[in-house]
């Protein structure tokens, strides 16, 4: 009689898995062979002389040659590392390396963060949503629509209350909508009374099924700023449209510079500074990111007295180039279009040459506190006050982390500088990124940090790591087994 092999439990994350034999956990990240905890995914070792990652198995050893190079050369990341948690042991591999004359510590682990999101920056002259929106993925709430800044729109996604103070489907999406935006993926997403839009990082935008080609030049009172020396003698009046800041070239400082007449017009908007309007028309995906097909919709009647005449001839362009029209007033002083001369076009085209390409950019966010610091030192606190004095350095994926000032450790990495498929997840749900310190030796010793844990990266590329010792357990009774 054959005896069933046991089950054993997982620590790698709050879920606490019981694994059979040659099966993984729910998070496909962590397995069970030959009763012994694996990482299934190999450790990345950044390789600068090559400019690639050298990818071993650490888990399981690996075959090498015993080449290595200089210290300063590789970079062990935190990429396959493994877990830190419970919390109670050190980091999976706290690395020694000699650089420069000096002694340097790198303590790597994958953390676990519940505290996390995304910030994506979208690069359109499109609307796609208001101020404080929802966005939505799958129909879920997974974070909302920020501030839109200068030829961009921002999203705020992610968030501890999405991911467990919601329903558990709101936690599920939003899990699963950070790591494939993390992992450099493409996602579509929905913003409540606004625009679809599939975002993918270091990719454009596409919004409600067209993708975009540019970011604007500029807002319509900048555009007039940068462009009317090009327009002078060849069109009396020049208007740029823009759902922000329209700009009118005969009113603008820029056109009162060079001399620029007056033509009676009026524009429909308020009035900010000379040659400035706001609010011309409502947010939308027409002419510079307002609602308008006809551009004609803004203007007033003209004033005869302030210089309107028939034959005077107005150019009307978009921020990004793309819409453009040229008209004549006619004896009624209403604008009739006409082709637009050569010469106009080509300052239309010089303006489109100006627009920057339409991007995604995805930064992950989030605060690494917590028990997770335990791995890295004794006394946590002072892992804290070190990052924030900036003695020890913070990497993601070898990638440099921005370390925002006040309390904790908050990090921000712009996803598309790291290696591919740097993310993971646990099915509490929480993101698993990779994250590093690297420090003086001297200084993490200071730190209190776990001296008889730093190994060289020689004997990590030759020995691996094991994940931990597991004890063999039956899982409690009427237990939903993972795997």
């Amino acid at each position: 009689m054959t005896t069933k092999a046991e089950k054993i439990r997982c620590d790698a994350c709050p879920v606490m898995c019981y694994i059979a034999e040659g099966q993984s956990g729910a998070c496909d990240r962590y397995a069970n062979h030959e009763g012994q905890i694996i990482r299934l995914d190999p450790l990345m070792i950044l390789d600068r002389r090559i400019k690639a990652g050298d990818a071993i198995k650490p888990f399981l050893g690996a075959d090498w040659d015993g080449s290595i190079g200089h210290d300063h050369e590789v970079f062990v990341t935190a990429i396959g590392s493994g877990t830190t948690y419970p919390d109670y042991k050190p980091a999976p591999f706290i690395v020694g390396r000699h650089m420069d004359d000096a002694d340097f510590v790198t303590v790597v682990s994958e953390a676990i963060f519940s505290y996390c999101g995304v910030k994506v920056k979208i690069d359109t002259d499109r609307h796609l949503g208001h101020e404080g929106a929802i966005v939505r993925a799958n129909g879920e709430a997974v974070g909302l629509v920020m501030t839109s800044e200068y030829g961009s729109q921002m999203l705020s996604l992610g968030g501890v209350d999405h991911l467990t103070g919601g329903s558990k489907a709101e936690g599920r999406v939003t899990c699963d909508t950070l790591m494939k935006l993390c992992n450099k993926e493409a996602v579509e997403l929905s913003i409540d009374g606004g625009s679809t839009v599939v975002v993918q990082a270091g990719q454009p935008p596409i919004v409600d099924s067209k993708k975009e080609d540019r970011m604007r030049v500029g807002c319509g009172s900048a555009t007039i700023g940068m462009f009317a020396s090009q327009w002078v003698g060849l069109v009396d009046e020049v208007v740029v449209v823009d759902d922000h800041i329209t700009g009118v070239v005969s009113e603008h400082q820029a056109g009162k510079v060079l001399d620029w007449p007056d033509t009676g017009i009026t524009i429909k908007g308020r009035r900010s500074t000379p040659g400035r309007y706001f609010q011309v028309a409502e947010p939308g995906l027409g002419w510079g990111g307002t609602n308008l097909d006809d551009p004609l919709n803004i203007l007033g009647d003209w004033r005869s007295a302030k210089g309107a005449k028939p034959g005077l001839t107005i150019l009307m362009v978009s921020t990004t180039g793309e819409h453009s029209a040229y008209f004549v007033l006619d004896e009624e002083l209403t604008p009739q279009p006409q082709d637009m001369p050569a010469a106009l076009k080509a300052s239309v085209d010089l303006i489109a040459e100006n627009c920057e390409p339409a991007l995604c950019t995805v930064m992950f966010m989030g605060g690494a506190g917590g028990s997770l610091r335990s791995g890295v030192t004794k006394n946590p606190i002072k892992l804290t006050q070190s990052v924030q004095s900036r003695h020890t350095k913070v990497t993601c994926g070898g990638v440099d982390a921005y370390v925002w000032p006040g309390g904790g450790i908050t990090v921000m990495v712009d996803v598309s500088k790291m290696p591919d498929q740097s993310f993971g997840y646990v099915p509490t749900p929480a993101l698993v990124a990779p994250l590093e310190f690297t420090v003086s030796k001297e200084d993490y010793i200071a730190l209190g940090g776990h001296e008889t844990a730093i190994r060289s990266i020689k004997d990590i590329v030759s020995q691996g790591g094991e994940y931990s010792k597991q004890s063999i357990a039956k899982p409690p009774a009427n237990k939903d087994h993972n795997a």
